[in-house]
């Protein structure tokens, strides 16, 4: 099979695309890379900066290589928000991709008009993004997405793609039952895919010093939950200094990211969400126990019914304070939790029983 994947988050398509070539598919990726994170790529789509400048560069170097996006079997998109320019403009270019390929499938792998509704809507989420209870976070970020991806353009483009295209995939519990109630025959949940060639997994012992490990990407700090899990993170370090450290890194490109964490025992990531993010299953792969999203819809959406390896948190400083300082004090328990983890790891995300998921779907849909 011929399968173009376009766009990129947090290595997704990357990790997809091994996978499927150790199947014997061939495979092309094009992306941004993700931006300053720098995922792999076979085309580059890049766009340093969101100047009129560079905008007009992205749209030439797009241009350029969209003769090369034809004649493919599948073809898939990371979500509406593709390319690096405004969703609504990309709509021209997947009505393209639709008339020369064969089927084109949309992935539900990030914020988007049908999540956004979800959390916004309905009662489905105890706490999200974009509400904790039924209060909604009114921050910046926030302000801004929703009146894109809410309201705007870029919701329209979304709903646009996702009526038209030939199946939906969602990567994690949240977005499946964003999309499944508006799409039910053409909506499935497959679980990320991790490279597990690349990764050298070590179980941890029980350490002397508990080391702690959080990434911050400034531009989405209050997104992903940072902004509140460092300063508890610190509080507790300062109770307990000769018990544990804290490794703080702030927007490093994905290779980078991967070597300081190794080093770690646990990493912290992903305070509103349910489930566990790329950078969280890649520290898990690794033996790093996770401090995060870990709640009962995970297991049960991959029918997972042993393996407890999350320490889910609920966004809540207390709630927060209380699971660290209990994992500070109980360091026994690390062994266990890091062994569990790698095996979630192989047993759910290995990128090549994803692939085969993937192609199922596929083809299940291209009759």
């Amino acid at each position: 099979m011929k399968i173009l994947l376009l766009g990129e988050f947090s290595g997704l398509h990357w990790n997809l695309a091994e996978g499927l070539r150790t199947l014997g598919h061939e495979v092309c990726v094009a992306s941004d890379g993700n931006g300053w994170r720098n995922f792999p790529r076979d085309i580059a789509l890049d766009r340093p900066t969101d100047s009129f400048r560079d905008g007009i560069s992205c749209i030439l170097r797009i241009l350029r290589h969209l003769p090369s996006f034809r004649g493919y079997d599948v073809v898939q998109i990371i979500s509406p928000y593709f390319l690096r320019l405004r969703s609504e403009r990309t709509l021209p270019v997947y009505r393209y991709l639709q008339r020369h390929n064969g089927k084109v499938f949309l992935g539900a792998f990030g914020t988007d008009y049908y999540y956004i509704r979800a959390c916004m809507e309905t009662d489905v989420f105890h706490y999200s993004d974009f509400k904790i209870g039924d209060r909604y976070r009114d921050t910046p970020f926030n302000q801004v997405t929703l009146q894109d991806w809410y309201y705007g353009g870029a919701a329209r483009a979304t709903r646009a793609i996702a009526e038209t295209c030939s199946g939906i995939i969602a990567c994690l519990w949240e977005y499946y039952v964003s999309y499944q109630p508006y799409f039910p025959d053409k909506t499935a949940f497959i679980p990320l895919p991790i490279d597990l060639r690349e990764i050298t997994s070590r179980v941890r012992g029980v350490p002397d010093i508990l080391n702690f490990f959080i990434g911050v990407q400034s531009a989405r700090s209050n997104l992903k939950g940072t902004d509140v899990m460092l300063p508890v993170l610190q509080e507790v370090q300062r109770k307990y200094p000769e018990l544990c450290r804290i490794t703080e890194v702030h927007d490093v490109p994905y290779a980078r990211y991967q070597q300081l964490m190794d080093d770690a025992d646990v990493q912290l990531d992903q305070l509103y969400s349910y489930t566990p993010s790329m950078n969280s299953l890649l520290a898990m792969a690794k033996g790093l126990t996770v401090v995060g999203g870990g709640e009962p819809e995970n297991y049960e959406i991959i029918n997972e019914t042993e393996l407890r390896p999350i320490i889910n948190v609920l966004p809540d400083e207390q709630d927060i304070y209380r699971k660290l300082e209990d994992i500070v004090l109980h360091k026994e328990r690390i062994p266990e939790l890091s062994a569990q983890s790698i095996e979630y790891v192989i047993k759910h995300h290995d990128h090549v029983k994803v692939a085969r998921q993937y192609l199922d779907f596929w083809e299940k849909h291209s009759s």
